[in-house]
């Protein structure tokens, strides 16, 4: 079975969510966050340190969007996933890291330099910077989500859930507010999808059967 290591709304959400979507068993191992720290036993099978942590098998994965692509490539075919031979193919892979690379990247300056460091190490300056960096790039996403209802490819695919974490981060992170409003638009028809909310469920559900805090790791403080 698919085993998952998972911190409550930590990137390995994508990962989850996407399982759930595609209706496939998987065994969800909740770990306090953040990991590297609170369960020294987790670097035996990740020396990263980091979540996600997907093993299928002989596979071990840490990449979140890799993930999602990997899993429904494997397990598919799947509507979820673009092929090669169809015109969005490029646009759905660009949007898949999009999502990590452009737009979770600079959240999680801000995640440590305005919440998670200790006071006296925290920089206002680049929490502040990096913040615009988010917003100026999620800008980008409007024109696009002003005339279709999904990123690319006319259906919902694995790119939109990469953006989708992204705005969840940013949600946790008090950013909505300056959401462009097909962005706004986009990330509730998001969260109403079926596979979204079991996805939120499972996590919630499994923290709380394994001990785990329920609270979101972006909210997080140190020492809690």
């Amino acid at each position: 079975m698919i085993a998952l290591y998972h911190c409550v709304a930590a990137r390995s959400f994508r990962p989850l969510w996407a399982l759930e979507e595609l209706g496939l068993g998987y065994q969800l191992n909740m770990l306090a966050f953040p990991p590297r720290i609170a369960d020294k036993g987790y670097l035996r099978l990740n020396p990263l340190g980091t979540v996600p942590l997907m093993c299928d098998g002989d596979v071990r994965m840490t990449e979140s969007a890799a993930i999602c692509h990997y899993l429904g490539a494997k397990y598919g075919p799947s509507a979820l996933v673009v092929h090669a031979g169809e015109p969005d193919y490029g646009a759905f892979l660009n949007w898949l890291h999009f999502g990590e690379a452009t737009l979770t990247f600079p959240q999680t300056i801000v995640l440590r330099y305005e919440r998670f460091e200790a006071p006296e190490r925290r920089i206002p300056q680049a929490a502040a910077d990096y913040r615009r960096w988010f917003l100026g790039r999620l800008r980008t996403l409007a024109p696009i989500l002003s005339t279709q209802p999904g990123i690319c490819a006319g259906r919902f695919t694995m790119a939109d859930i990469s953006l989708g974490y992204a705005l969840l981060l940013a949600e946790y992170l008090g950013m909505e507010a300056e959401f462009p409003e097909p962005v706004r638009h986009y990330w509730r028809q998001l969260q109403q999808r079926d596979g979204y909310q079991r996805a939120r469920t499972a996590e919630t559900a499994a923290a709380k059967t394994q001990g785990v805090s329920t609270m979101p790791a972006p909210l997080l403080l140190p020492g809690t």
